[in-house]
């Protein structure tokens, strides 16, 4: 295990010292991949640069997408972090849990905008979602800081721990690309059937397939299998 597979993703921050200051928190405890969604701010600017302090390599470094799907390409498993629990077929997580993360795998925290956090159609691309205790009466948390309680969480598990896992070396998990092919394909196929009907209903249904699918720890093998059964299904029509 080691920090270069952990990711800390910040989806449409609002503030630039915020973004500035959770990059700080990464170099804290070693970890050198961030990744912006869409940021309201100028990306870098001045004040980003001037609040991580130390931290500018992980400013210069960073990545920038338009929107989560292009940032999840190469990323194994998401760690959706929110504040109130959501009412989706979705495995909730607490801290203590990380401890039974693959961290050997590519892994990702999501962490939402300041004002508004995660909306369920982003949590619908986790895998997890995490939250972290706090006054039952005052649950917000400032951006980075709950960015440095978990990066300091998982940094020590990393050095504490190595998880054995009896998984076979020749299986390889799919990667969250190959699962968003699988998924359009298979989306594609069903709205050639009018599956999604009706139409102010598709979202949502959406959001219920990619949590069906992300939760699932497909292998490429059996991503490959259900693109073909997706496409064979297509020209049978």
């Amino acid at each position: 295990m080691n920090n270069n597979n952990i990711s800390f993703i910040l989806h449409k921050p609002q503030l630039s010292e915020n973004i500035g200051a959770c990059a700080r928190a990464m170099k804290n405890f070693n970890f050198k991949k961030l990744i912006l969604i869409n940021p309201k701010p100028i990306f870098p600017n001045d004040k980003i640069l001037a609040t991580s302090v130390g931290a500018k390599n992980i400013i210069n470094q960073s990545k920038v997408y338009k929107n989560l799907e292009q940032a999840l390409g190469y990323i194994d498993v998401v760690i959706a972090t929110s504040a109130r629990f959501r009412n989706k077929n979705i495995e909730h997580i607490n801290l203590d849990d990380l401890k039974k993360i693959d961290f050997k795998k590519k892994i990702a925290f999501l962490f939402g905008s300041e004002s508004s956090g995660l909306s369920n159609n982003e949590i619908s691309y986790a895998n997890y979602t995490l939250q972290i205790p706090t006054n039952l009466e005052f649950k917000s948390l400032n951006l980075s800081h709950s960015l440095i309680i978990i990066a300091q969480v998982v940094s020590s598990i990393i050095k504490i721990k190595t998880k054995p896992f009896n998984k076979s070396k020749k299986i390889k998990t799919a990667s969250k690309k190959e699962i968003q092919s699988m998924i359009k394909l298979c989306i594609r196929n069903l709205e050639n059937l009018n599956f999604f009907n009706p139409k102010e209903k598709k979202p949502i249904m959406l959001q219920n397939l990619r949590n069906i699918f992300y939760k699932m720890d497909l292998s490429d093998k059996e991503t490959r299998i259900l693109s073909s059964v997706f496409a064979r299904l297509g020209k049978k029509r």
